[in-house]
């Protein structure tokens, strides 16, 4: 062995505690023998031999001696009798969604009639699972479709949309995040649906009920929205419904506008719409229940509650302002009086 002497700081400071530790053993082993290393440390002179072989053919350094994969080299390979296999894949094309505990039914009675050993419901199932990875039956959790050549059904391979989340982004002005979601209320037996958006930054809301829940009456909520609001939109966020997806996505592709999706069950990271959901709900849609069934008059009467919530009730994130006078006083330097009106322009 080269009597290469190991600095133990060096050691302690390449994170190698192990070979460290295994060096200085074989250093008491060399000074005091094999018998008093093994009452020292409970290691076999033979090991003592091996660690020596490996520390040299490592170029003496401490990382050979760290602890090697016990992967097997050769894994064992499942062996299933064929005709086991065969039975399992025909009863398959017969029943695409026939389950293990069902086939086993069958199987055994196979089994007996042919004086074969039968298989567990566990064992069928890894059959079933290698049958499908080897695309020999249909697997039905996949996207499948009858393909016009041959008149057979394949399988097509599923691609995942990745959506665009919003991270660490944080809104700074107005316009930069827009939080959307819906409401669902049923109130008197009548079920109707509502739209709403919210601007993180000023605080600015809208909304709007619909009686059905569609990306058509998505992209008309949006397209409403754009009418209304006093800034640009940059970036839209919502949750993964599909009212959010087709023509409401679309739209936002056609105006240039960032579509952000919350994570699924998530519903913290879309937290200012649903702040304001809930005060729609509890200032307004409660005590409405007896025109749920005239969503037009029930718009009108919602367009007055937006008028006051946005030029009248004070926020406290906004110190006491109104919305609407939040960013008129932060953001524009010569406010002009407008006068369009909501209810009017809508209906």
């Amino acid at each position: 062995m080269n009597k290469r002497k190991f600095s133990i700081s060096r050691l302690i400071n390449k994170g190698e505690d192990i070979g460290l530790k295994k060096i200085q053993i074989i250093e008491f082993f060399e000074k005091y023998g094999a018998e008093a290393a093994r009452d020292a440390f409970g290691v076999a002179r033979s090991t003592l031999f091996l660690w020596k072989k490996r520390l040299r053919e490592g170029g003496n350094n401490p990382s050979a001696l760290l602890p090697r994969s016990r992967t097997p080299r050769r894994h064992r390979k499942a062996e299933w009798h064929p005709e086991i296999v065969n039975y399992i894949k025909w009863r398959r094309e017969e029943c695409p969604r026939l389950g293990q505990e069902s086939l086993k039914v069958d199987l055994d009675d196979f089994c007996k009639r042919k004086g074969i050993k039968p298989v567990s419901a566990a064992t069928i199932a890894r059959i079933i699972r290698w049958l499908k990875d080897r695309g020999e039956i249909l697997d039905l959790n996949a996207k499948v479709s009858l393909y016009g050549k041959t008149g057979k059904m394949e399988v097509r391979e599923r691609k995942k949309k990745k959506k665009p989340r919003k991270g660490r982004f944080y809104p700074t002005g107005p316009g930069d995040l827009v939080e959307v979601d819906t409401i669902v209320s049923f109130i008197n037996g009548v079920k109707f649906y509502i739209f709403s958006a919210i601007d993180v930054v000023t605080r600015f809301a809208f909304a709007l009920a619909y009686p059905k829940l569609s990306s058509a009456n998505g992209r008309d909520f949006l397209e409403k929205l754009l009418m209304v609001v006093p800034f640009e939109i940059k970036r839209v966020q919502t949750d993964n419904g599909s009212e959010f997806e087709g023509e409401f996505a679309r739209l936002l592709r056609k105006r240039g506008i960032v579509h952000f999706y919350t994570y699924p069950r998530d519903p913290q990271s879309n937290g200012h719409i649903e702040r304001f959901n809930r005060t729609v709900e509890e200032h307004f849609i409660e005590w409405k229940a007896d025109m749920v069934s005239d969503v037009k008059e029930f718009n009108r009467q919602l367009m007055d509650y937006l008028i006051w919530y946005n030029t009248k009730k004070p926020h406290s994130a906004l110190d006491r302002d109104a919305p609407l006078a939040y960013f008129l006083g932060c953001y524009i330097r010569d406010p002009v009086e407008s006068n369009m009106l909501w209810d009017s322009t809508f209906y």
